[in-house]
């Protein structure tokens, strides 16, 4: 039986049994060169140019470091197989999540044909990659500590030069036990865990959620809704799409200016920035769970301001589990989660994580109340002004 080791910049060496190179060699596998791990992150950070292929092999060397299960590390090597290009823009967009599109890959094609050869069961895999499997290895793969996390936040910090995802991978991988119930952490891992949740929290406020990504993420976001709508392309043709081939495709039927624009590095600047510490407790959640309504909210306040159809975005994104840690730890009552006090201070560090902005593609002026004020509108509301074609900025707000 033959094996290969790769280098790889986070890792050193990852070693690459048979199995995981038959999987490597297929096409669907393969198209992961092509698709970046943080989308238009690389406009800010140069070096943000890594992609899911590599992730994808760091997260088996973190599974095999974890368990010698064999479908536990083929189903890490593959968490991502179904992924769209840049990042988790075209999710946010509407389409279906990265998750279920696994399905096509495992089910039909090359990588099927590979699989059955091997044994595996594809069945399994799946529910292992969707977070529905019944196995006590299931969160290894889909979980509060899975080695995805380890693997993306540490790779991602380092490709784009930054020191918030720092993390002590070694001191988790041996604190990490399986019991019969699942994925548990040694009580001597919680500073490490702790390290980890930092990371995370950093990672948002400082990259995922910049305001340069956000507004090239919103502009992008318009740009494929504009496209699906026109019959352009399609979801099933963007889910098997790489970064560079989607945005040729875009730019050669773009009415609206937004692929050049993306191209050209000409991104809609803030007209509105305001910290979510500064908002009402109490937002709503339709800004960033309901694609369509929010691009109607857009085209209607784009209007009121005396603004183009596609020259307005409002941005307030959202990830309320982030701190979500329901390990249970070793020797101990209760989870990671209430030993580090995270019940307590989760909400509000998300909330600190969380801007709301308005990107603009040409001047204007935002009313910053009467932003505030809408998205603190429950949806139903916010929908039965748009039917009755009321206005959305108050006069005097």
């Amino acid at each position: 039986m033959s094996f290969e080791v790769v280098r790889d910049p986070l890792w050193n060496n990852i070693r690459l049994e048979p199995e995981a190179l038959a999987v490597i060699d297929t096409p669907a596998f393969q198209r992961l060169r092509y698709v970046r791990q943080l989308g238009h992150a690389f406009l800010v950070y140069p070096g943000a140019t890594h992609t899911r292929f590599e992730h994808a092999l760091g997260t088996y060397h973190l599974a095999g470091r974890v368990t010698q299960d064999r479908d536990v590390r083929l189903a890490a090597l593959l968490h991502d197989i179904g992924h769209y290009p840049f990042s988790h823009a075209l999710e946010e967009a509407g389409l279906p999540r990265h998750e279920t599109l696994a399905a096509r890959h495992l089910r039909t094609g090359p990588l099927a044909a590979v699989l059955n050869g091997l044994g595996v069961s594809v069945e399994r895999l799946l529910q292992l990659i969707q977070g529905t499997s019944s196995s006590p290895l299931g969160g290894v793969v889909a979980g509060s500590l899975d080695v995805d996390k380890l693997d993306y936040l540490s790779r991602d910090a380092t490709m784009c030069g930054v020191p918030y995802g720092v993390i002590d991978v070694d001191r988790l991988l041996t604190s990490l036990t399986l019991t019969p119930q699942g994925v548990a952490l040694h009580g001597k891992g919680l500073a490490a865990l702790e390290s980890l949740l930092f990371a995370k929290y950093q990672m948002y406020r400082n990259v995922y959620w910049h305001h340069a990504v956000r507004s090239a993420t919103a502009m992008f976001k318009r740009l494929v809704r504009r496209a699906i709508a026109a019959g352009h392309v399609t979801p099933d043709t963007i889910a098997v799409a790489t970064d560079d081939g989607l945005s040729h495709e875009l730019q050669a039927n773009d009415r609206t200016g937004l692929a050049r624009a993306l191209r050209e590095r000409r991104l809609a600047k803030r007209g509105l920035d305001v910290p979510a510490t500064e908002l009402p407790t109490e937002t709503a959640d339709w800004p960033s769970q309901d694609p369509d309504l929010l691009e109607r909210v857009e085209e209607r306040l784009a209007r009121e301001l005396g603004l183009g159809p596609d020259q307005l975005f409002l941005d307030f994104p959202a990830k309320p589990g982030m701190l979500d840690v329901s390990v249970p730890v070793v020797g101990r009552s209760g989870s990671a989660a209430e030993h580090l006090g995270l019940p307590r201070v989760a909400e509000e560090l998300h909330r600190s994580a969380q801007r709301l902005r308005v990107f603009v593609v040409e001047p204007a002026e935002i009313p910053a109340r009467a932003i505030v004020e809408l998205v603190t509108w429950p949806r139903d509301e916010v929908a039965t002004r748009l039917d009755s074609d009321q206005v959305l900025l108050r006069v005097g707000a």
